[in-house]
Protein backbone atom coordinates (compact mmCIF):
# COMPACT_ATOMS: atom_id res chain seq x y z
CA UNK A 1 0.00 0.00 0.00
CA UNK A 2 1.45 3.23 -1.05
CA UNK A 3 1.76 5.66 1.59
CA UNK A 4 1.71 9.68 1.03
CA UNK A 5 2.29 11.49 3.67
CA UNK A 6 1.44 15.71 2.63
CA UNK A 7 2.07 17.55 6.07
CA UNK A 8 -0.12 19.90 6.28
CA UNK A 9 -2.10 20.81 3.80
CA UNK A 10 -5.35 23.10 2.94
CA UNK A 11 -8.47 21.04 3.07
CA UNK A 12 -9.87 22.01 -0.08
CA UNK A 13 -6.12 21.32 -1.29
CA UNK A 14 -6.32 17.75 -0.19
CA UNK A 15 -9.72 17.15 -1.92
CA UNK A 16 -8.69 18.36 -5.11
CA UNK A 17 -5.70 15.55 -4.84
CA UNK A 18 -8.30 13.34 -3.85
CA UNK A 19 -10.61 13.48 -6.86
CA UNK A 20 -7.71 13.89 -9.07
CA UNK A 21 -6.78 10.11 -7.29
CA UNK A 22 -9.64 9.21 -7.26
CA UNK A 23 -10.27 9.23 -11.05
CA UNK A 24 -7.02 7.70 -11.62
CA UNK A 25 -7.04 4.66 -9.84
CA UNK A 26 -10.77 3.94 -11.03
CA UNK A 27 -8.92 4.18 -14.47
CA UNK A 28 -6.22 1.71 -12.91
CA UNK A 29 -3.58 4.29 -14.01
CA UNK A 30 -2.72 4.37 -10.31
CA UNK A 31 -2.34 1.90 -7.08
CA UNK A 32 -4.06 1.79 -4.47
CA UNK A 33 -2.92 4.33 -1.88
CA UNK A 34 -3.55 5.99 1.77
CA UNK A 35 -3.11 9.95 2.10
CA UNK A 36 -1.87 11.10 5.47
CA UNK A 37 -2.31 14.95 6.27
CA UNK A 38 -2.63 17.68 9.40
CA UNK A 39 -5.18 20.90 8.34
CA UNK A 40 -4.99 24.26 8.14
CA UNK A 41 -7.96 24.85 10.58
CA UNK A 42 -11.86 24.12 8.85
CA UNK A 43 -14.93 23.26 9.27
CA UNK A 44 -16.51 21.13 6.80
CA UNK A 45 -19.84 19.40 6.26
CA UNK A 46 -21.04 16.58 4.41
CA UNK A 47 -23.99 15.86 1.97
CA UNK A 48 -26.49 15.12 4.77
CA UNK A 49 -25.23 18.18 7.14
CA UNK A 50 -28.04 19.95 9.32
CA UNK A 51 -26.55 24.00 9.43
CA UNK A 52 -29.14 23.78 12.61
CA UNK A 53 -25.81 21.73 14.00
CA UNK A 54 -23.50 25.33 13.67
CA UNK A 55 -23.47 27.31 16.65
CA UNK A 56 -21.62 29.71 15.73
CA UNK A 57 -22.57 31.49 12.22
CA UNK A 58 -19.30 33.30 11.95
CA UNK A 59 -17.53 30.06 10.78
CA UNK A 60 -16.81 29.30 7.46
CA UNK A 61 -17.76 26.20 6.75
CA UNK A 62 -16.49 24.31 3.61
CA UNK A 63 -19.48 22.20 2.11
CA UNK A 64 -17.83 18.61 0.85
CA UNK A 65 -19.20 15.09 -0.72
CA UNK A 66 -18.20 12.81 2.02
CA UNK A 67 -21.28 11.36 4.64
CA UNK A 68 -22.11 12.75 7.49
CA UNK A 69 -22.72 16.03 9.21
CA UNK A 70 -20.42 18.68 10.59
CA UNK A 71 -17.16 18.23 12.30
CA UNK A 72 -13.96 20.05 12.91
CA UNK A 73 -10.16 19.72 10.97
CA UNK A 74 -7.20 21.38 12.27
CA UNK A 75 -3.31 20.90 13.99
CA UNK A 76 -2.34 17.93 15.55
CA UNK A 77 -4.99 15.75 14.31
CA UNK A 78 -4.35 12.94 11.91
CA UNK A 79 -6.45 12.72 9.01
CA UNK A 80 -6.78 9.98 6.39
CA UNK A 81 -7.89 9.53 3.31
CA UNK A 82 -7.77 6.13 1.92
CA UNK A 83 -8.31 5.72 -1.78
CA UNK A 84 -9.03 2.21 -2.30
CA UNK A 85 -10.75 -0.12 -5.24
CA UNK A 86 -14.03 -0.88 -2.72
CA UNK A 87 -15.27 -2.64 -5.47
CA UNK A 88 -12.44 -5.01 -5.55
CA UNK A 89 -12.67 -5.66 -1.86
CA UNK A 90 -16.31 -6.86 -0.86
CA UNK A 91 -18.30 -3.77 -1.90
CA UNK A 92 -19.56 -3.22 1.55
CA UNK A 93 -19.41 0.71 2.40
CA UNK A 94 -20.76 -0.73 6.37
CA UNK A 95 -18.01 -3.48 6.52
CA UNK A 96 -15.69 -0.47 5.12
CA UNK A 97 -16.23 1.81 8.14
CA UNK A 98 -16.27 -0.55 10.78
CA UNK A 99 -12.67 -1.53 9.30
CA UNK A 100 -11.38 2.25 9.36
CA UNK A 101 -13.25 1.72 13.43
CA UNK A 102 -11.05 -1.59 13.91
CA UNK A 103 -8.42 0.38 12.94
CA UNK A 104 -8.61 3.33 14.99
CA UNK A 105 -9.30 1.27 17.92
CA UNK A 106 -5.82 -0.42 16.99
CA UNK A 107 -4.19 2.50 17.35
CA UNK A 108 -5.36 4.10 20.51
CA UNK A 109 -5.37 0.35 21.78
CA UNK A 110 -1.21 1.14 21.21
CA UNK A 111 -1.05 3.88 23.26
CA UNK A 112 -2.85 2.68 26.10
CA UNK A 113 -5.96 3.93 25.30
CA UNK A 114 -9.30 1.92 25.93
CA UNK A 115 -11.80 3.09 22.82
CA UNK A 116 -14.90 1.49 21.35
CA UNK A 117 -17.84 1.69 18.94
CA UNK A 118 -21.19 2.90 20.06
CA UNK A 119 -23.69 0.87 17.94
CA UNK A 120 -25.66 3.06 15.68
CA UNK A 121 -22.77 5.70 15.10
CA UNK A 122 -20.03 5.85 13.30
CA UNK A 123 -16.79 6.51 14.67
CA UNK A 124 -14.68 5.60 17.95
CA UNK A 125 -15.26 6.23 21.52
CA UNK A 126 -14.07 6.26 24.65
CA UNK A 127 -15.91 6.87 28.58
CA UNK A 128 -14.16 10.32 27.92
CA UNK A 129 -15.62 11.41 24.76
CA UNK A 130 -15.17 10.68 21.24
CA UNK A 131 -11.84 10.15 19.72
CA UNK A 132 -12.01 9.63 16.16
CA UNK A 133 -14.64 10.66 13.56
CA UNK A 134 -15.03 8.81 9.87
CA UNK A 135 -17.00 10.10 6.90
CA UNK A 136 -16.25 8.70 3.41
CA UNK A 137 -17.30 8.97 0.02
CA UNK A 138 -17.07 6.62 -2.89
CA UNK A 139 -17.22 7.10 -6.32
CA UNK A 140 -17.30 4.25 -9.06
CA UNK A 141 -16.39 1.85 -5.70
CA UNK A 142 -13.48 4.16 -5.60
CA UNK A 143 -13.27 5.25 -2.04
CA UNK A 144 -12.33 8.77 -0.80
CA UNK A 145 -12.78 10.61 2.51
CA UNK A 146 -11.46 8.73 5.64
CA UNK A 147 -11.28 9.85 9.38
CA UNK A 148 -10.20 12.49 11.67
CA UNK A 149 -8.39 11.13 14.32
CA UNK A 150 -7.43 13.94 17.44
CA UNK A 151 -3.79 13.31 18.26
CA UNK A 152 -3.38 16.87 20.07
CA UNK A 153 -6.01 18.77 18.94
CA UNK A 154 -7.30 21.95 20.43
CA UNK A 155 -10.47 20.79 21.15
CA UNK A 156 -12.05 23.94 22.18
CA UNK A 157 -12.59 23.92 18.29
CA UNK A 158 -15.68 21.33 18.57
CA UNK A 159 -17.46 23.75 20.79
CA UNK A 160 -18.68 25.74 17.92
CA UNK A 161 -20.56 22.44 16.59
CA UNK A 162 -22.19 20.26 17.14
CA UNK A 163 -19.79 17.62 16.11
CA UNK A 164 -20.83 14.91 13.99
CA UNK A 165 -24.63 16.34 13.94
CA UNK A 166 -24.36 14.93 18.03
CA UNK A 167 -25.92 17.30 20.44
CA UNK A 168 -23.77 17.89 23.40
CA UNK A 169 -21.30 15.19 21.53
CA UNK A 170 -17.91 15.47 24.26
CA UNK A 171 -14.69 15.17 21.93
CA UNK A 172 -11.25 13.79 23.19
CA UNK A 173 -7.69 13.57 22.16
CA UNK A 174 -5.00 10.73 22.43
CA UNK A 175 -3.14 13.74 24.27
CA UNK A 176 -5.86 14.14 26.71
CA UNK A 177 -6.10 10.62 27.61
CA UNK A 178 -2.55 10.05 28.05
CA UNK A 179 -1.74 13.28 30.19
CA UNK A 180 1.23 13.78 27.75
CA UNK A 181 1.38 15.05 24.45
CA UNK A 182 1.99 12.13 21.73
CA UNK A 183 4.12 12.45 19.16
CA UNK A 184 2.55 12.57 15.68
CA UNK A 185 5.33 10.60 14.12
CA UNK A 186 4.30 7.62 16.14
CA UNK A 187 0.96 7.98 15.31
CA UNK A 188 1.41 7.57 11.83
CA UNK A 189 3.50 4.67 11.94
CA UNK A 190 1.26 3.22 14.35
CA UNK A 191 -1.70 3.90 12.01
CA UNK A 192 -0.09 2.37 8.68
CA UNK A 193 1.37 -0.79 10.67
CA UNK A 194 -2.50 -1.95 11.88
CA UNK A 195 -3.75 -0.65 8.34
CA UNK A 196 -1.64 -2.98 6.78
CA UNK A 197 -2.10 -5.77 9.11
CA UNK A 198 -5.96 -5.36 8.94
CA UNK A 199 -6.84 -4.55 5.46
CA UNK A 200 -6.20 -7.98 4.13
CA UNK A 201 -8.44 -9.87 6.77
CA UNK A 202 -11.17 -7.39 6.51
CA UNK A 203 -10.92 -6.17 3.19
CA UNK A 204 -8.78 -9.37 0.88
CA UNK A 205 -8.67 -8.43 -2.78
CA UNK A 206 -10.98 -10.30 -4.72
CA UNK A 207 -12.52 -10.58 -8.18
CA UNK A 208 -13.52 -7.46 -9.72
CA UNK A 209 -17.01 -6.13 -10.40
CA UNK A 210 -18.95 -4.62 -12.62
CA UNK A 211 -19.30 -0.68 -11.12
Amino acid sequence: MLIEDLGTVAYQDAFAHQEELVAAVFRNELEERILLVEHFPVYTIGRSGDDGNILDPSIEVFRTNRGGDITFHGLGQLVGYPILRLGHRGKDLRHYLRFLEEVLICVADDFGVASYRVPGRTGVWTDRGKLASIGVGVRHWVTMHGFALNVNTDLSFFERIHPCGIRGCPMTSLSDLCGNHVPMEEVKSRFIINFGELLNTWLPLGVSLAV
